[in-house]
This record gives structure tokens, sequence and C-alpha cells, in this order.
């Protein structure tokens, strides 16, 4: 993959639509590239809003079908207008949209109906620090889910795995933290598991080692 392309795959990363190996070449780019972190971030308030528009919008397509180029383009060049329009707006927006966990002593969970199909879980984990919610909604091919997450830890890569009432896990979507970043960042991503199958959501690096972990009540 060509140095333009990894920067133009921002928006697929963010959206959740490269499958896992693209997926892995891109994290390993972001690494080493400031301003792709930075735009995966800012890209978070587009992404919600893409997904509480298809919880909205009645179905006319395929569920799986995937952006086309020109679609992540306009949104790319929404991100960037945004970000020139004033920096400082974003950052309020952002904190505007994080919902303050309620502290325990090892571990807070919360549990949110929006009075939907969609539902929020909230947890921090006071050994890693990490805060995170996940808000999945029920679909006819399994969930759609948002995760948002808080970690200062970084810069290192994590992931959203989904673990069933059997035992079965499966990888939701993955994404890169930056260096000493606590700002939320939101992540779209999909399973084909429904709501009801699902026993917790664990928020892991990309090595394995569990960094939150989030039960439906």
């Amino acid at each position: 993959m060509r140095s333009l392309e990894r920067h133009r795959d921002v928006g697929a990363y963010a959206l959740g639509v490269l499958d896992e190996a693209d997926a892995f070449r891109f994290e390993d780019h972001l690494m080493e590239c400031p301003q792709c972190a930075l735009q995966v971030t800012e890209f978070g308030p587009a992404a919600r809003q893409l997904m509480l528009y298809r919880s909205s919008t009645p179905r006319l397509v395929h569920p799986l079908a995937k952006p086309g180029p020109r679609m992540l383009d306009r949104l790319l060049a929404q991100v960037a207008a945004r970000r020139r329009a004033g920096r400082r707006r974003l950052l309020l927006a952002l904190a505007a949209s994080v919902v303050a966990a309620v502290c325990a002593p090892a571990l807070a969970v919360t549990a949110r109906d929006d009075g939907g199909s969609a539902v929020s879980i909230t947890a921090t984990d006071e050994r890693s620090g990490v805060w995170a919610q996940v808000t999945t909604a029920d679909e006819a091919w399994g969930s759609a889910m948002e995760i948002e997450v808080k970690d200062g830890a970084g810069p290192r890569t994590c992931r959203l795995v989904v673990v069933g009432l059997d035992g079965s896990e499966e990888t939701v979507t993955s994404w890169s933290v930056p260096r000493h970043d606590a700002r939320p960042n939101t992540v779209l991503g999909g399973s084909a598991m429904h709501p009801e199958d699902i026993a917790r959501y664990e928020v892991r690096t990309a090595e394995g080692e569990s960094l939150v972990t989030l039960e439906p009540r």
C-alpha cells in the first residue's frame, strides 16, 4: 500500500469498513503518522451521526454494503473543514458527549436504555484507568455498535471484543490510541451476535491485555 493510499484509508478505518488485513496495516501506519491518528479521533462525531442516521432510516441497501470512495472523500473533506473552522469547538462537542462514570473500588458500570433499540453500557477500570462506553443496537443481521473510549496510556492499538454466552469471541473493531491523548475516541463496528447473545464486551490491547470489561445487566 502506497503512502498516499494509507492516508486516504483514515475514513474507511474510522468507519470500520476496512478488512482485517488492511486494518492491521493501517494501524502500523497510525503509529508513525500523528496526522492520521488525529483525523481518526476527529472522525468520531461524523461516524456517530452516520450510526444515528442508519438507526433511524429504513434500510434500503444490504446491511454490509460499504461506502464508496466518493462518500469517504466527502466525509474526510467535511472533517477537514470542521477542523479548520475551529478546533476548540470540536473539543467542546467531544467533551459534551462524555457521560461521567460513577467510581467504585475497582470497576464502575452503568447501563442506559434510550427508549429505542439502542442500549449503552459504561465502565471504568481503576487498574488501567480506561473509561469506555458501548452502545449496541439490535439489527436483523446481528448488532450495530459504537464504542467510545478514553485512554491516556497511548500510543497503543486496542480492540473491542464481544464474548458470547457460549464462550465464543468476535473482534468487532480496532483503533489506535495516540500518545498521551485522553480525549474520547469513537469507533463504529458490528457483530453477527445479537445483543441477547452477548455475555460481555472487552477492550483489549493488540497483545491481548484486558483494559476494561463491560457486562450487560
